[in-house]
């Protein structure tokens, strides 16, 4: 049955649901009312014969009536017999024999119940159920002593109207409950059809994105406090997320592409320029001394500039896999490493004006944070080597320190070209660099500078972040929680 039912759709186990359910409401019913219907019949039949066994057993008999007396007139007896519902009076003797017996002449004597049957009726006045003689019905009894004599008198009623009354009120529920089990039913169809249209449009929409078309969504198909409201809700936001985590991946898999080549094209370049003095040196092309140094002094340009990326990534992965875990935190100051990238700059270049302010201006402050100083370290260098890279020879360089917001705060800013608004959205991807057609030596220029600073940054719970536009320079801001003294 479980498996025959698995097979229907839902309209139709809802349907069979509910006509089982109303079939057995509506049997429940009808079986309550006849019941009680049977119940108020007997009742009344129960009380009539009871007052007139009670009247009748008050009169005692001397002698035995002449049954033909009332038997030549029934317009007398039948009147008076229905007028108390007993259309059959029997008096029985001492010895249980039938005395004298009265019945209306519309009732057979075949039909009456029988002498045995009479003699088991008890004299305490309760009602007991007897049948006729020819099996036509069943009667309704009761008995009392007479007065003055052994004999016991029986009053009793045929119920064949209370069977018959009943019998039409189950034809007729039965009737009524099965066009009406119809009509529902047929209703129901149509109104489970109607209810669950809505959930065959989210089928529908569900099949769409089965397919490929992640940007359906379930309409709205009723209000958003009904159950089916609260549904195309939480589908419409899961299909969001889901939308949103295949983008994710999509443009992860497209980042690691990218990332893979870029690793390729930068550790293919030192090593065929390994291979290459190599190479000469097996064919004997580098006859002297002088030939074979500079062919050395190149190879370990190349191996340097490998080791240098090598371990720029190894960093990277780290720090992707267990930032904390690379931090040695101790209480410092941003002043420190903002001095000493200034020095550094005009080391670099001794012709660039560099000069040690506050953030946007004005006299350097304090930046106190608990932070790993040779990491972060590693920050400012890569971002002063980028203005040292990117900005023309004697640029203005703004090195800013201090508190802004809440925030420690080491910022350095050029007055240099400056960058368009797609290159400074990507100017944190690894291996990305505004200019391509630049000659780059070292690993400084591999492109994965500004990406380390920005994943140590983030490691201390900080952020570098860019301020800048074409033709009027840049503004790198790393920004770090202050250190906490309570």
């Amino acid at each position: 049955m479980r498996r025959v039912l698995s097979r229907l759709s839902l309209r139709s186990r809802l349907l069979l649901l509910t006509a089982g359910l109303l079939l057995a409401g509506l049997g429940l019913v009808g079986a309550v009312v006849s019941d009680q219907l049977e119940r108020y019949q007997l009742g009344r039949v129960n009380a009539q014969l009871r007052s007139f066994s009670e009247i009748v057993s008050r009169v005692p008999i001397t002698a035995p009536p002449d049954a033909d007396d009332t038997a030549r007139r029934p317009e007398v007896l039948d009147p008076a017999l229905d007028l108390v519902g007993a259309p059959y009076l029997v008096y029985l003797d001492e010895d249980g024999a039938v005395a004298r017996d009265l019945h209306s002449s519309r009732v057979a004597g075949a039909s009456l119940p029988p002498a045995d049957e009479l003699r088991t009726v008890p004299t305490g006045g309760d009602a007991v159920d007897l049948r006729a003689a020819d099996g036509s019905g069943r009667w309704r009894a009761v008995a009392r002593p007479v007065a003055g004599s052994a004999g016991t008198v029986i009053a009793a009623a045929p119920l064949a109207e209370v069977d018959a009354t009943i019998a039409r009120l189950r034809t007729t529920s039965l009737v009524s409950g099965a066009v009406l089990l119809l009509l529902l039913t047929a209703v129901g169809w149509f109104a489970l059809g109607r209810g669950l249209r809505p959930l065959r449009r989210i089928e529908h929409t569900a099949a769409a994105i089965a397919d490929g078309d992640l940007t359906r969504r379930v309409p709205g198909l009723a209000a958003p406090t009904t159950e089916i409201g609260h549904l195309a809700t939480s589908l419409n936001t899961m299909l969001g997320q889901l939308e949103q985590a295949f983008a994710d991946r999509a443009a992860a898999e497209a980042r690691m592409r990218t990332f893979l080549a870029d690793v390729s094209h930068e550790l293919r370049t030192p090593l065929f320029g390994i291979k290459g003095s190599t190479e000469l040196y097996r064919m004997g092309a580098l006859p002297g001394r002088a030939d074979v140094d500079e062919a050395m002094r190149r190879i370990d340009g190349e191996a340097t500039r490998l080791t240098a990326l090598t371990e720029d990534l190894l960093l990277l992965a780290r720090l992707d896999e267990a930032p904390e875990g690379r931090l040695d935190r101790a209480p410092m100051d941003l002043r420190t490493l903002a001095i000493d990238a200034r020095h550094d700059l005009r080391a670099l270049d001794p012709s660039r004006p560099v000069e040690l302010t506050g953030p946007g201006g004005g006299p350097p402050g304090p930046a106190p944070v608990h932070a790993d100083e040779d990491q972060l370290r590693q920050v400012v260098a890569n971002l002063v080597g980028n203005a040292a890279t990117y900005t023309p020879p004697g640029t203005t360089v703004r090195i800013g320190v201090g508190t802004v917001n809440g925030r420690a705060v080491l910022e350095v800013a050029d007055e240099g070209p400056g960058l368009t608004a797609d290159q400074a959205a990507r100017v944190f991807d690894r291996f990305y660099r505004a200019d391509r057609s630049r000659n780059r030596t070292g690993s400084a220029n591999a492109g994965l500078g500004l990406a380390i600073a920005r994943s140590l940054a983030r490691a201390h719970d900080g952020d570098v972040e860019l301020d800048t536009a074409l033709g009027r320079g840049a503004r790198f801001r790393l920004t770090l929680p202050l250190l906490d003294h309570t």
